[in-house]
């Protein structure tokens, strides 16, 4: 049975909680929030345990004191099913003046926040948690760290990529479920398509009680999956659908879907990065369109690792998916955000990983091949040299972010050339 890493989040939680009085996860189904909580929790109230979820719900509204009654840190799951909890726990945290008091989890955002009066800033911090990357579940080397490439200009790096194209495409449709990593084959698959089933048919009603059609729900995911990685406005995804289906769509009732599925955290779009250029190029704001792990994509289409090695077209798509969903995982770790930039002359890069400090790297995607890799690097060059430096820094790397690459190192143009099977936060 495979093994996987600590996962990044435990120690990302470890730290919050010695500078607040509490850590709100959040996160996906089955992402493993809970099990990352439990690790560090003195004491817990599951909220939505079937024998006393009515019975916490009452107390919530009642007497929320008593619920954050407990030793410390004091986990509340699914705290979102009572949001009075969240102003209890601040008037705790404010009276008691300890740090690391309380950790409140939950996988969707809370629906009555008109029963939440006070933000939290400065008594609560925000941990988002996602599925596994490919060095937390074992199959990157982690030969090259990001962090290194931030800290050490000009870094001499060397890794050997064990990853191949047929086990890029599974890894892509078994996705980063923790679940899954330890689980066998044909069942690891299943467990990506559990979890779109719930999506659809139970999960985007529940978020905010709005009943919601499975089969409606079931043709946008396949819509945000045929054309996911792009700045994708609701008018394109409801003419996509009508080709597609033939069934007509109203556009408020497609993003009341996009948003209810947000709120569930099944898709996380990348903001769009804007730089200080040299020339007065219009920088496109539209963020670019994300599932939280690729394998929620795949269940949508109903295909699988054949089909992806079949059209590399739409393995591709999945591919910067997944480097997306680990690019996220890994900048977490460095207190930094992904972004995606565009203009209006076409010039792109996949992803930025923009730290706190300021610094940031450039990364395109490309699953393999020598050309592309080329293509790539170019692009990188071409968009490093319209940033006016004079305004903000340079870039700290430029990184061509591969799939099938056999090997980690950077080229004599100064450029990195790092598979996925090799990268680590």
């Amino acid at each position: 049975m495979k093994e996987y890493r600590p996962r990044i989040a435990d120690q990302l939680l470890t730290r919050r909680l010695m500078g607040v009085g509490g850590v709100l996860i959040q996160g996906p189904k089955w992402c493993g929030k809970t099990t990352t909580a439990e690790q560090q929790a003195k004491s817990i109230v599951y909220m939505d345990d079937p024998e006393y979820m009515n019975q916490n719900i009452a107390l919530a509204g009642l007497s929320p004191k008593r619920l954050l009654a407990g030793e410390t840190p004091r986990l509340i799951d699914e705290w979102q099913l009572a949001p009075q909890l969240w102003d209890a726990a601040r008037f705790e945290i404010d009276h008691r003046n300890e740090e690391g008091q309380f950790i409140f989890t939950g996988s969707s955002v809370p629906v009555d926040t008109d029963k939440i009066h006070h933000s939290g800033t400065g008594r609560f911090a925000w941990l988002t948690m996602r599925t596994m990357s490919l060095f937390e579940s074992g199959e990157s080397t982690g030969e090259v760290s990001l962090n290194d490439l931030f800290c050490k200009p000009d870094l001499e790096i060397f890794g050997t990529n064990g990853l191949n194209i047929d086990s890029i495409a599974w890894l892509i449709c078994r996705g980063g479920w923790p679940r899954a990593i330890t689980a066998r084959k044909e069942v690891a698959l299943d467990m990506a398509y559990r979890y779109y089933e719930a999506v659809v048919n139970n999960d985007i009603s529940r978020v905010d009680n709005i009943k919601r059609d499975a089969e409606r729900a079931k043709r946008l995911l396949r819509s945000i999956a045929r054309n996911q990685c792009a700045q994708l406005p609701v008018n394109t995804i409801c003419a996509d659908i009508e080709s597609n289906d033939t069934i007509a769509t109203n556009r408020m009732t497609v993003s009341s879907y996009i948003e209810a599925l947000k709120k569930i955290f099944v898709l996380e779009d990348s903001p769009a990065w804007n730089p200080n250029l040299r020339s007065k190029t219009a920088i496109r704001t539209s963020e670019t369109r994300y599932f939280s792990d690729p394998s929620i994509g795949i269940a949508a289409l109903g295909v699988g690792p054949n089909d992806l090695i079949n059209d590399l077209s739409t393995m591709g798509l999945f591919f910067e998916s997944m480097c997306i969903r680990d690019l996220r995982v890994y900048a977490d770790a460095l207190d930094g955000s992904i972004y995606h930039y565009r203009d209006s002359n076409g010039q792109e890069c996949d992803a930025v990983i923009h730290l706190r400090n300021g610094n940031y790297g450039l990364i395109e995607i490309k699953l393999g091949g020598d050309k592309n890799i080329e293509e790539g690097a170019e692009n990188l060059k071409s968009l490093a040299s319209k940033i006016d430096t004079t305004k903000m820094k340079a870039p700290s790397f430029l990184m061509v972010l591969t799939g099938t690459s056999k090997y980690a190192f950077q080229r004599k143009d100064g450029v990195y050339v790092v598979p996925i099977g090799c990268l680590k936060h």
